[in-house]
């Protein structure tokens, strides 16, 4: 059976903000401090986290939500790609963003979780305080 996970973190920005943030090149790489390519656009393809991280873009919610197929260098050879949805709940000047990351390879859901804590969770906090 392959792990699921959910994650959630508040970050003083505007959903707007964060959400057209995840979706720009520039700004990616800037929050997560790695090279990050992607286009806003269904059925784009991307990479983050210096090509360790490849997928497609498979839905958009303006300002809501981004739903992705999702893979890293790390999945077993033959493995499906997992699927993530983040979320953007508006709290007032801030915004609450939900992972919910699903079909991850079994065993790899404690993995993925300090790799979302590590590499994402502890700049976004950073970067969007600024």
């Amino acid at each position: 059976m392959n792990d699921n996970i959910k994650l959630s973190l508040v970050v003083p920005a505007e959903a707007k903000t964060i959400y057209n943030s995840w979706l720009d090149s520039k700004e990616h790489s800037a929050f997560t401090r790695s090279n990050v390519d992607i286009e806003k656009k269904v059925g784009s393809r991307f990479t983050s986290l210096d090509g360790y991280v490849e997928g497609e873009i498979k839905q958009m919610i303006m300002s809501k939500q981004i739903t992705m197929s999702w893979r890293t260098t790390d999945f077993p050879e033959g493995s499906e790609d997992s699927l993530l949805t983040v979320s953007f709940e508006n709290q007032g000047s801030s915004t609450k963003i939900v992972l919910v990351h699903e079909n991850l390879p079994e065993g790899d859901g404690k993995k993925y979780r300090k790799c979302w804590k590590d590499n994402y969770f502890v700049h976004m906090k950073d970067y969007f305080s600024l």
